[in-house]
């Protein structure tokens, strides 16, 4: 074949019915030494190629060390005889086809045609595995593996040594700071549960404790104005009257005095009876009849005497009469000093001479001491108990 766009390589022409190409005797190009392609001898058919390969140079034969597997045509099948195909470079490369090493055509180059790059391998198909393998093993580096820590002994389960059971013991004891801050978290939590028992107790059980002592004590005197008990001299804690309050429904013992723990925080309502605080008693001809009691906690009698208006009634039974009082003024508050309050003619009541008054006195604001509030009272009845009960507690 002729001209230019030509193979490089040509081959005798396929016969009809065979399967590989018309084979004739190994020939070679018959100027090697002036045409710009490499001429190859190759055995087709055998497993044993020629033995040596020499490349000298562009224009001269180079024989090659592979199998006609490894030559990229169609194997011929064997017919009995070894017959080596020449294979010689054709002067016009048609287009698409690989162009001998020499030439500087723009198509690929044709496999095992031109000089071999730098780092590639020349041999046979094993020695380019193993080149492959090593180029390989070269850029794949595994990163190196750290080995996982060794358990601990107590994870194991095997017994620890001396050493390594104070490191244990010293890991799992607390530091200060922390012992320090469990002991301040602990305290926090018992002065709260005790201050939450203490207004339980302030609010709730003092209330309950001082109801049933009054309720005592008013059945005492009772008992005693039974008996027949002449009237006189009372001790300080005696009781010797019951307070009736209709509106704010309190019914409360009255003893001698006004002892905080003998008599105000027992429920009971104490009468000023000692010292410059004395004042009359009910059935004087003339005075201010004073008396005290909490407005909160420990029964509490007086802790709704701000809503009294007036004309309420305020009634006190002895052991012969009922003396009724009615409401006529309230002082909302005033500091404990003020005893004028309680003076036989009280001082802010609106009173303006003599007469036969009545004083209630307590804690303001609520659950505080403070202040005193101060309501006051005229006698407007007196009624012997053989006649039975005033109006106000009839109704």
């Amino acid at each position: 074949m002729s001209g230019e766009g030509g193979p490089p390589w040509y081959r005798a022409p396929e016969v009809p019915g065979q399967r590989g190409p018309q084979q004739s005797a190994p020939q070679e190009w018959p100027d090697r030494g002036h045409h710009p392609g490499a001429a190859y001898q190759e055995d087709w058919y055998g497993q044993q190629a020629y033995p040596e390969a020499a490349e000298r140079s562009r224009d001269q034969v180079r024989y090659r060390t592979e199998t006609a597997a490894d030559s990229g045509y169609p194997p011929r099948p064997d017919r009995g005889a070894h017959h080596p195909t020449a294979v010689v470079a054709s002067p016009f490369p048609p287009s698409g086809e690989y162009l001998p090493s020499g030439d500087t055509g723009a198509g690929p180059q044709a496999p095992g045609t031109g000089p071999s790059e730098p780092g590639q391998p020349t041999g046979g198909r094993a020695e380019r595995r193993r080149a492959a393998k090593a180029q390989g093993r070269g850029r794949r580096r595994r990163a190196p593996t750290v080995p996982p820590p060794a358990p601990k002994p107590s994870q194991t389960g095997a017994p620890l040594s001396r050493v390594e059971a104070r490191r244990a013991a010293r890991a799992a004891k607390d530091s200060p700071a922390v012992i320090a801050s469990r002991a301040f978290g602990e305290l926090f939590i018992t002065i709260g549960v005790l201050m939450l028992l203490f207004v339980t107790y302030q609010l709730w059980w003092t209330n309950i404790l001082a109801g049933q002592q009054a309720n005592a004590a008013a059945n005492k005197i009772q008992d005693e104005w039974a008996k027949g008990r002449a009237p006189g001299e009372f001790e300080p804690g005696q009781g010797f009257a019951i307070m009736h309050i209709p509106k704010l429904d309190v019914v409360v013992p009255i003893a001698e005095g006004i002892d905080k723990q003998q008599v105000l925080d027992r429920g009971m309502v104490g009468h000023y009876a000692e010292g410059g605080l004395k004042t009359a008693m009910p059935e004087d001809r003339q005075g201010n009849f004073a008396v005290a009691g909490h407005r909160n906690t420990h029964g509490e009698p007086f802790r709704y005497i701000n809503q009294l208006t007036q004309g309420d009634p305020i009634v006190v039974e002895t052991q012969d009469m009922y003396y009724t009082y009615e409401m006529r003024n309230i002082l909302p508050q005033t500091p404990p000093s003020n005893i004028g309050v309680i003076a036989p003619v009280p001082a802010g009541s609106g009173f303006t001479g003599p007469g036969r008054y009545i004083t209630l006195t307590t804690c303001t604001p609520e659950f505080t001491s403070t202040y005193r509030m101060i309501v006051w009272g005229k006698m407007v009845e007196e009624r012997p108990r053989g006649k039975g009960k005033p109006d106000a507690l009839v109704g």
